[in-house]
């Protein structure tokens, strides 16, 4: 087919050039639908080049000009070779001369373009500009250099997320997945590939925190007390040197071992018992004299059982004083080695204690990192981070500092060892730029906030990123990618995805009311008892003097068939139902 040249170059500077349209009888301006976004191919005698309009306008021209428009162009690519073997590559090395002749692309071109060529790639939709082009992604060029995921509330953003993540674990069934599931929106949408955890089946126990982690933790979130850090930074250690002794002495009290000469930090993540920890603080608050120094010591041994004795901690301190090295276990447990069948972890932020969550964030980041570091990488990891903007935020004086230290320190150093990064946010302007200036593939879909856009601008480093004035404009499940991903930057929309991959939030209610529902006394009272039952010991007959030997162990296996929470689909009879059963 021959295609019709609509304008000629008339100025070039750099990686960007003027176009003048010309009117023809063959083709009007309308026809030539020749508007931003749209890319055009300029021929040159040894090159195609590729291009992008940015801008389009009719002012300042004379009337006896012979265009009718002019519009500016950014130069992307260009296609080389025979015409039997065309092959496309980024960048220009043949720049177009005054006068050279600019046509709308082809699809023939098109595909040249994003046809896969080498590794494997994964269909995530169709081109904006011509649908009948599959949009491709490298997985390789996306997550061995980490990739983003932005949009705003209600654009589709995860529904895409759930489309790649479900194309990945297709193209890479050995890749394991890490997902952080803020809203407990994707505990579904991966079916049996993945295990979904949550407070009530997850095991973390308090030792794997490091101290900076266990201080949040029992000061739930706010500075702690210098006189009360100084304590436990020299009890921690001499805890773990007891625990260590127990362990190597056949009869406890026959060879007793100076715990502080064992060498354990108050960051190494070795076993330790509360009771041990207490004992240790209690021993020291008997030597003093002095009535307010002891003081000091009385409130970080209440502070201490309080949050141990608060079930909402479970997960944390089940079977604290009895002990047990279970940390194989539980990185085995959370980051799927051996996958069994399930390379893939959900876990479902949303039922944790706020207080907590933060340092329950950074303990996972941090092992992640840690194991693909002294692995030397076997084993490769994507780790998820949705809403990441509460995690690792550009405001240093918000959030956990060692939440964004993991994160930050997986976005510069993880793909030396397999540890990849894909992060998720609504407010890109919020996330810290350094962390996300290591994302080198980008899918932003509808962004209004101002600040965001600039970020943005400052973020793409690609020729193409005068695309992102679109980004206001853009249309529901539609995103521009940028980066080593994607060919070119490119407009495109998200393929449909189907019913049972949908996310739906597990933590929000529908704002139908239910007909059939009977909001009587029986509902209010159904409702208590299961609030009150969230911060009250479900099992008082479990004591730490009634565990077994296996002591964590045990737990941990206990926990692999723990019950799944369900999803709120609106307060229907059944669910009433459910209510009015007491929560175990």
């Amino acid at each position: 087919m021959t295609v019709t040249s609509f304008g000629r170059v008339i100025s070039v500077r750099g990686s960007l050039a003027r176009v003048g349209i010309l009117s023809t009888q063959q083709m009007t301006v309308s026809d030539v639908r020749a508007t931003v976004g749209r890319f055009i191919s300029i021929r040159c005698p040894s090159a195609t080049i590729i291009a992008i309009i940015t801008e389009v306008t009719s002012e300042d021209l004379s009337q006896a000009s012979e265009y009718v428009a002019t519009a500016s162009v950014d130069l992307l690519g260009e296609i080389l070779g025979p015409a039997d073997r065309p092959k496309f590559q980024r960048g220009v090395t043949h720049y177009p001369t005054i006068g050279d002749a600019v046509e709308m692309i082809t699809s023939q071109e098109l595909r040249t373009i994003y046809t896969p060529t080498a590794g494997d790639h994964i269909d995530i939709g169709a081109l904006q500009q011509d649908t009948t082009v599959r949009a491709c992604v490298n997985v390789e060029e996306m997550l061995s250099k980490h990739f983003a995921v932005l949009g705003s509330t209600g654009v589709g953003k995860s529904t895409g997320v759930s489309l790649l993540l479900n194309e990945i674990l297709k193209a890479r069934p050995n890749l394991r997945i890490f997902l952080l599931d803020v809203h407990n929106e994707y505990g579904r949408c991966f079916g049996e590939r993945a295990l979904v955890l949550n407070p009530r089946n997850l095991k973390l126990p308090f030792w794997l925190f490091n101290f900076e982690e266990i201080v949040d933790v029992l000061f739930g979130g706010r500075p702690g007390v210098p006189e009360e850090l100084d304590i436990l930074a020299e009890v921690i250690p001499l805890a773990k040197g007891i625990y260590t002794q127990y362990q190597n002495t056949d009869r406890i009290g026959l060879k007793r071992v100076d715990p502080k000469t064992v060498g354990y930090t108050v960051d190494t993540p070795v076993p330790y018992r509360l009771v041990d920890l207490i004992n240790l603080i209690d021993e020291r608050m008997g030597k003093l004299e002095n009535r307010s120094s002891r003081i000091i010591y009385h409130k970080l041994i209440s502070r201490i059982e309080t949050v141990r004795n608060d079930p909402r901690y479970a997960f944390m301190f089940d079977n604290a004083n009895v002990g047990g090295d279970t940390m194989a276990e539980v990185i085995s447990h959370l980051f799927r080695l051996p996958a069994n069948g399930r390379p893939m972890t959900v876990m479902q932020l949303a039922g944790f204690p706020a207080e907590v969550v933060d340092s329950v964030v950074s303990v996972v980041c941090r092992m992640a990192f840690d194991f693909g570091l002294w692995s030397d990488g076997v084993s490769p990891l994507l780790f998820v981070c949705e809403e990441a903007h509460r995690y690792a935020s550009a405001d240093r004086s918000i959030g956990f500092g060692p939440t964004r230290k993991a994160i930050s320190r997986i976005a510069k150093e993880g793909r030396k060892y397999g540890v990849y990064l894909g992060l998720i946010t609504q407010r890109p302007a919020e996330l810290d730029a350094t962390i996300i200036s290591q994302c080198n593939t980008l899918f932003t879909m509808r962004l209004a906030n101002e600040r965001d856009q600039s970020l943005l601008r400052s973020a793409v480093s690609d020729a193409a990123a005068n695309l992102l004035s679109f980004v206001p404009s853009l249309g529901t499940r539609e995103v521009l990618a940028f980066g080593e991903g994607v060919a070119l930057p490119t407009r495109l929309r998200f393929k449909e995805v189907p019913l049972h991959q949908l996310p739906r939030s597990e933590a929000t209610i529908a704002t139908v009311r239910s007909v059939n529902a009977g909001h009587d006394m029986h509902f209010v009272s159904a409702v208590l008892e299961r609030w009150r039952g969230a911060t009250s010991s479900r099992d008082a007959a479990s004591g730490d003097g009634g565990a077994s030997s296996l002591g964590d162990r045990g737990a941990m296996s206990a926990s692999l068939d723990a019950p799944m929470l369900q999803p709120s689909m609106g307060l229907d009879p059944d669910r009433f139902s459910l209510l009015k059963k007491p929560l175990r």
